[in-house]
């Protein structure tokens, strides 16, 4: 697969407790909407469960086009990325992914709020560990396909385990920054860059940065 043809069918993951409204999501969105009106876009609320999550998301991209889909993924949705990525040979950029899920969620079963709409509330249930477990997509194939953004600052995950996670990928290692990566708008170009897309120039800022 030539890495520089454009993908026309984007999937974009959200992590644990986000939504399609998280700030970088909505930033890639409205890009990708100005400057390439044609792609298909796709950010869909992923539900609680991993297996149903999964279900969904490879149902969804099932009939699009491998050689010219692309996946970006954040924290938790990094690791759903992955998967994706393994199971259909596309390219994926994962933002400060999630390489272990099943450990460092399992502190988290019980009822939680989303982020975007506090209102909103779900159960975390203990069967979703060994969900996660059982997506374990092992050992990437192509390292070539992949583009990790990832923060040493990060408060949640620790960068030494998620670029050891990615061996041979093209990883962009930030001094300090944070979970969000809130300086995302200045990353977005080489994002879209990775899926030969080009952005345009002075889009993708956005003065509020909400969590993954």
């Amino acid at each position: 697969m030539t890495l520089a043809q454009p993908v026309t069918h984007l999937l974009y993951l959200h992590g644990f407790r986000s939504s399609p409204r998280s700030t970088k999501a909505v930033m890639v969105a409205e890009c990708v909407a100005k400057a390439h009106p044609p792609l298909h876009w796709w950010c869909p609320q992923l539900p609680p469960s991993p297996r149903e999550a999964m279900e969904m998301v490879l149902h969804g991209v099932a009939n699009w086009p491998r050689e010219r889909m692309g996946v970006i993924g954040s924290s938790l949705g990094g690791f759903y990325a992955t998967c994706v990525a393994q199971a259909t040979g596309c390219r994926a950029v994962l933002l400060n992914p999630a390489v272990n899920p099943a450990r460092d969620l399992a502190g988290h079963v019980g009822e939680h709020s989303a982020w975007h709409d506090p209102g909103q509330r779900f159960w975390f249930e203990p069967r979703f560990i060994d969900e996660l477990r059982a997506l374990e997509p092992g050992a990437i194939t192509d390292p070539a396909r992949y583009f990790a953004i990832i923060a040493k600052g990060d408060e949640v995950l620790d960068w030494r385990e998620m670029t050891g996670r990615y061996p041979g990928a093209r990883i962009e290692l930030i001094e300090g920054g944070d979970h969000a990566i809130s300086d995302f708008a200045e990353r977005l170009p080489r994002v879209l860059g990775f899926l030969g897309l080009a952005a345009e120039p002075g889009m993708g800022q956005s003065p509020d940065v909400h969590p993954v």
